[in-house]
């Protein structure tokens, strides 16, 4: 008699199953490679403890200066109206790319095409020379007399143009991230919007936008921390505000380059910690009824009786996939 059958002859008598003698999985491999991380973790913490060059006490100096401080506060400023520029053309170009007229579609594939295909560092000297190519701009009638013109000039120290250069240039890649999120809601919720007699512009905003910002906000998260250390390159402009500009003419100050690498390296740690846990509850709040499904309730003693392969019903064969569902349905009711 197999060890099967006798279990099936003891349930079919009244006795309680035996049960199973499960023995846990080794995994030696995947203890020796935390050890191996753990070991490396804590040489990595011995080097940074007793090694001098990096000089903790003038990092603790200077972490808190007042002229780092406000560099924090101009880089945060950057980001968040060069991003809040991108996000405005990224929507007005996405919805280019989708409109029936062509001339609409092309004009916004050409601007993807050319704030993509030229890097962010060109495009910020361009901006901070805009004045020497162009000094005066004027408004009127194409090859006629100028109906208004005005001198171009920067009062803000590079800041206009710096804006300006990381808000068009993060507009072009935006903008193929919401053509993505746009299309990957279903026509359907459209047509059937149309077919209520919602306009386009509301189905736009209420129906579509919505759905597509499940799809929209990972990406635009990744690329708002992308923009917060690319602020580092607006001394192209010039701007000298900046966190990096200020670290750096710190440690030529100082003579001391490592240890303004860690503090301006710390605040941008701090900065994007924030910004990640701030992504995190806007795709929860997106991703509600979709990212999490109810965990399925499950009765202890159906599961133990369909994993001993009992049956009530006395008509199948003992351990059947017919006894054991119905046992299942039985006492779940």
């Amino acid at each position: 008699m197999t060890m099967t059958a006798h279990k099936a002859e003891t349930a079919t008598q009244g006795g309680a199953p035996e049960l199973i003698k499960a023995v846990p999985v080794r995994h030696p491999g995947r203890w020796a490679a935390a050890a191996v991380i753990l070991l490396l973790a804590a040489l990595g913490i011995q080097s940074l403890a007793t090694n001098p060059q990096f000089h903790w006490d003038t990092v603790a100096l200077y972490i808190l200066d007042v002229n780092v401080v406000r560099g924090v506060g101009w880089t945060l400023l950057l980001t968040a109206l060069s991003m809040i520029l991108a996000i405005v053309l990224a929507v007005l170009l996405a919805v280019m790319r989708q409109s029936d007229n062509p001339v609409l579609r092309w004009s916004s594939w050409t601007w993807v095409w050319f704030f993509r295909g030229t890097p962010v560092y060109t495009q910020l000297l361009f901006w901070g020379l805009v004045t020497v190519l162009y000094p005066t701009m004027s408004l009127g009638i194409p090859f006629g007399p100028a109906l208004v013109t005005w001198v171009l000039e920067d009062p803000t120290r590079g800041f206009i143009p710096a804006v300006l250069g990381l808000g068009l240039n993060e507009s072009a890649y935006l903008a193929e991230i919401f053509r993505a999120g746009l299309k990957s809601v279903d026509k359907g919720q459209a047509e059937a919007a149309e077919a209520l007699g919602m306009g386009k512009g509301k189905i736009m905003w209420r129906i579509v936008l919505p759905q597509a910002m499940r799809v929209i906000v990972p990406p635009t998260g990744n690329e708002t921390i992308g923009m917060l250390k690319t602020t580092s390159l607006v001394l192209a402009v010039p701007f000298t505000l900046d966190l990096t500009f200020v670290t750096n003419s710190l440690a030529n100050r100082t003579y001391l380059p490592i240890p303004l690498l860690i503090v301006a390296a710390t605040w941008y740690l701090v900065i994007t910690s924030i910004l990640m846990v701030g992504q995190h509850f806007i795709e929860k709040h997106y991703g509600r009824g979709i990212d999490s499904a109810a965990p399925v309730a499950v009765n202890p003693a159906a599961a133990k009786a369909a994993a001993a392969g009992l049956g009530t019903g006395g008509d199948s064969i003992p351990g059947g996939p017919t006894v054991a569902g119905k046992d299942i349905e039985e006492s779940g009711r």
